[in-house]
C-alpha cells in the first residue's frame, strides 16, 4: 500500500463476507471527492459481486476512485470504468437467473401441490403461554407489560396469543373479591 502512494492505510480485520463492516462504513462516510480508495483485492472489498457494485457505485456517484493493485480495476482510468461496467453487467445477469430460477422453483412446487411460508397454526409451546397469558390477562393485576416480560415474549405476541383464544382486547372484566 505504501508502494502504491497511499497516504492513510486501514485495516478491518472483519471478513469481507460479513455485513457488519464498521471500518468500511467509516472510510466511506469520510472518503471526498477526488479521493481515491485502493485496496489490495476486490474479495476483501464486498461481501459478493452485488455488494462490491454497490460500493462501487457509491464511489463513482462521491467521485471517488476506486484502485485494486492485485484487480484490473481502476474507475480513475476509462479502461478500468469500463471493465467495472461489464462486470457490473454480469452481476446484474446473475441476479435475474437467481430470480427466474426462484420464480421457477415456487411454479413447480405449486404445481405438486406444495404451498410455501409458515405452517398456520401454534406450536404446543405456544398453546401452552397463550392459555397462561389469558389467565393473568384476566386475572387484571398484572400490566400486559409484565406479562409479556414473564412469558418471554413480546407485547405484540401476547396481543396475538390473546385474540387467539377469543379474548377481547382493552375491556375491563368484572372480579368478585369476598374477604
Amino acid at each position: 500500500m505504501k508502494q502504491a502512494g497511499c497516504t492513510q492505510i486501514v485495516e478491518e480485520i472483519a471478513s469481507g463476507a460479513k455485513t457488519a463492516r464498521p471500518v468500511l462504513d467509516e472510510i466511506m462516510r469520510n472518503l471526498r471527492e477526488e479521493d481515491t480508495l485502493v485496496v489490495w483485492k476486490l474479495d476483501r472489498l464486498g461481501r459478493n459481486l452485488a455488494h462490491l457494485i454497490h460500493l462501487t457505485t457509491q464511489l463513482l456517484e462521491k467521485k471517488v476512485g476506486l484502485i485494486s493493485l492485485n484487480d484490473p480495476i481502476d474507475t480513475t482510468t476509462a479502461q478500468g470504468r469500463l471493465i467495472f461496467g461489464i462486470f457490473a453487467s454480469l452481476a446484474e445477469f446473475e441476479r435475474e437467473l437467481i430470480r427466474e430460477r426462484t420464480q421457477a422453483g415456487l411454479k413447480s412446487a405449486r404445481a405438486r401441490g406444495r404451498k410455501g411460508g409458515r405452517p398456520k397454526g401454534m406450536n404446543p409451546t405456544a398453546i401452552e403461554k397463550a392459555a397462561i397469558a389469558e389467565a393473568l390477562y384476566k386475572n387484571g393485576t398484572i400490566p400486559v407489560k409484565k406479562i409479556a416480560e414473564q412469558l418471554a415474549i413480546s407485547k405484540t405476541t401476547l396481543y396475538l396469543y390473546l385474540r387467539s383464544r377469543g379474548v377481547v382486547i382493552g375491556e375491563k372484566t368484572e372480579r368478585v373479591v369476598t374477604r
